[in-house]
């Protein structure tokens, strides 16, 4: 498989045009990735447009790619989304970084009742950041044409006024109803997941009430870091993406 990478001056690129890694980008693929010329690449811009070509010329500082094909993928809809809980140690990251990989089309970070982590102030620009930093690198790793997108930290009443328009789905243990038995109706889902702690009892009748929807996900609990991934594998084959 080629080497994928990513570039923002991608989107207007057609056959036989030039295309230039640049900065980090290009120090990876040279560096790092150990690309060659004549070798074969894709170049994407993340938002759809992906390209294949050769490497025609290779530095650290400057690579430059001949587009040999060109194709655009349409946004996937219904959307995937996943409302991840900060959690403390790097758990929160491994599961942005698990869901990106396995297909999830936007991120919420949410500063949930129970969540040991608090983003604050500067502290939440940063944290935003690392994890748009993370889904970057896993979806060149994953080869995705679109890169989900990690929008600002929401609260439980931004989460709730998501509910207006999109399926919201809380990912509990004591939900009466497998997430399998979930018949996706065409709306973007957005699968909410706890902290720690797990969702308190407040969070989840201000989201019923809101007209969110309980769903349990077997019958062990799993751990803040593995539930969003694992439900996006089961909602994957539901959706009919796998």
């Amino acid at each position: 498989m080629a080497l994928h990478f990513l570039v923002e001056s991608s989107s207007d690129a057609t056959v036989g045009d030039l295309v230039a890694l640049t900065g980090a980008e290009a120090k990876h693929a040279a560096v790092v990735r150990r690309l060659r010329v004549g070798e074969q690449v894709t170049v994407g811009d993340g938002r759809g447009v992906w390209l294949t070509g050769e490497a025609e010329q290779v530095s650290p500082s400057l690579v430059e790619v001949r587009v040999s094909a060109r194709r655009v993928s349409e946004a996937p809809s219904p959307k995937l989304v996943l409302v991840q809980a900060l959690a403390k140690g790097d758990r929160d990251e491994l599961a942005v970084q698990a869901a990106c990989e396995l297909g999830v089309d936007e991120i919420v970070p949410w500063q949930a009742g129970r969540s040991v982590s608090r983003w604050e102030g500067p502290k939440a620009v940063k944290g935003r950041e690392r994890w748009a930093t993370i889904v970057r690198e896993a979806a060149k790793q994953a080869h995705r044409a679109w890169v989900p997108e990690v929008v600002p930290p929401e609260t439980t009443r931004d989460l709730a006024r998501r509910a207006a328009t999109q399926r919201v789905v809380l990912l509990d243990p004591t939900a009466p109803t497998p997430l399998s038995a979930l018949e996706p109706d065409g709306r973007d889902l957005v699968l909410v997941v706890g902290p720690e702690g797990g969702i308190s009892g407040d969070e989840i009748a201000t989201l019923e009430a809101a007209g969110a929807e309980r769903a349990l996900l077997g019958d062990t609990v799993l751990r803040t870091s593995t539930a969003g991934p694992a439900a996006i594998a089961v909602l994957s084959v539901a959706l009919g993406r796998w």
